[in-house]
């Protein structure tokens, strides 16, 4: 893998813990969350927040990500107001602009919002996974349910991949091109 690898949080967001219980994962989510997000910066790649603000404001503090999350000033923010992430939205454009190629999506619902983003990014062209032991949902089995038919990563997995793409040298257009030309 040569491109860049974003890792997207749906609405992991203050309105919706009240609706998640005891039963729904939620600490070992932003556990799996944290760390995968802390190791992505690290090695310079994407952290996106994805946002609904459908019947709230942006600055209401209800909109504002979980304060158990770590949202690091260098880290995209992008608003939306349907459940697909990339729906009328720049996301796409964003992710492209830096290069990215795996899209690894967490947070909640499963079934809904993160699911609607999954299928949103294979639909343009990115390789897209769901973080395991990343999504939460107000009904556990919705979780197992979204993972069951989709491509997921554990987060040893997604480290080595990031230690890979970490240790590679940076080529510029130019030297792609002569590669190209090299190979015919």
């Amino acid at each position: 893998m040569n491109g860049s690898i974003a890792l997207l949080v749906v609405d992991m967001q203050e309105q919706f813990r009240p609706l998640l219980t005891s039963d729904s994962h939620l600490d070992q989510a932003l556990e799996h969350i944290r760390h995968v997000a802390g190791r992505l910066r690290a090695a310079g790649h994407t952290v996106v927040w994805v946002c609904d603000i459908e019947g709230v404001r942006a600055d209401d503090p209800a909109a504002q990500v979980i304060h158990e999350l770590e949202v690091d000033p260098d880290d995209l923010v992008s608003q939306k107001i349907q459940s697909n992430a990339f729906w009328d939205t720049d996301l796409s454009q964003r992710l492209a602009g830096l290069g990215v190629e795996l899209v690894v999506v967490a947070g909640f619902a499963a079934e809904h919002c993160v699911l609607f983003t999954y299928e949103g990014a294979r639909e343009r062209g990115f390789t897209a996974v769901m973080l395991q032991n990343g999504l939460v949902s107000t009904d556990p089995a919705a979780v197992a349910a979204a993972m069951s038919q989709r491509h997921v990563i554990s987060y040893p997995v997604l480290e080595f991949l990031i230690d890979q793409t970490h240790d590679q040298e940076p080529v510029s257009p130019a030297q792609q091109e002569l590669r190209a030309d090299d190979a015919r």
